[in-house]
């Protein structure tokens, strides 16, 4: 059974009540759910943080075998974070790099990743969604 970890950063555990348009109104936790239950091949892991050097001590943790890859939506920590972004580079497992909404039509400053050059992967814009697509690619890419 092929072992994923999604992370997701800061201020994603209000899902549902932040920002409805922008993020939905359901919760990641009822995401995940519907996910689990759609890739029973898989078994899929959730942590969530809004500090980044815990971020970065789950991704040392996962990325030398204990996960097959990563689903990482860091939230605001993209786009300022070299310490993620160094964390991915030292990890042997791939990490898709996921983000809720479309960054590129939101405020100037999400633009930018630190990350998305450090990623297998990028997934941009598709809701919850973008987790299913990031969980697919990883099973087809192992």
């Amino acid at each position: 059974m092929k072992k994923i970890l999604i992370i997701n950063g800061p201020n994603l555990n209000l899902l549902g009540k932040r920002e409805p348009g922008i993020y939905g109104s359901s919760t990641f936790e009822t995401y995940l759910e519907k996910l689990r239950e759609a890739y029973p091949e898989a078994e899929i892991d959730y942590y969530q943080s809004n500090h980044e050097g815990d971020i970065i001590d789950r991704l040392h943790s996962a990325g030398f075998g204990e996960a097959d890859g990563i689903v990482l939506n860091a939230g605001a920590y993209t786009h300022t974070s070299v310490a993620i972004a160094d964390a991915i580079r030292a990890i042997r497992t791939p990490v898709i790099e996921v983000h809720i909404s479309n960054v590129h039509q939101r405020e100037e400053f999400r633009h930018h990743s630190h990350l998305s050059p450090a990623a297998s992967g990028i997934i941009i814009g598709f809701g919850l969604e973008s987790y299913r697509l990031a969980v697919e690619s990883i099973l087809k890419k192992l």
